[in-house]
């Protein structure tokens, strides 16, 4: 399994919005073909930081909701709300790479 972390950052205006557009999305997220969970993490400290965490089928999976007319309308929402640039890592269990 693909584990995928994206950590977003947000205008402190819009945290609320943001909130509510992944509760909207969640959902169709997991219901996405190979996506086995998804996660929305917020930061102790900083209000305005979050973080996804996905557990992925594997990359062609993550890939093709990535190229979803899904993922790119939900994308385009959510950058209009960023203070600061995204930042994604996909990784796998240590040693095991399925």
């Amino acid at each position: 399994m693909l584990h995928r972390f994206v950590r977003l950052s947000f205008k402190q205006e819009c945290i609320e919005e943001f909130q509510n557009l992944f509760l909207d999305v969640k959902e169709k997220i997991e219901n996405f073909d190979g996506c086995q969970s998804v996660e929305l993490l917020q930061d102790a400290e900083s209000k305005n930081k979050f973080m996804t965490f996905s557990i992925w089928e594997n990359e062609k999976a993550l890939e093709a909701y990535r190229q979803s007319e899904f993922f790119q309308t939900t994308w385009k929402k959510t950058k209009l709300m960023f203070n600061d640039k995204p930042k994604a890592f996909s990784m796998y269990k240590a040693g095991i790479k399925e």
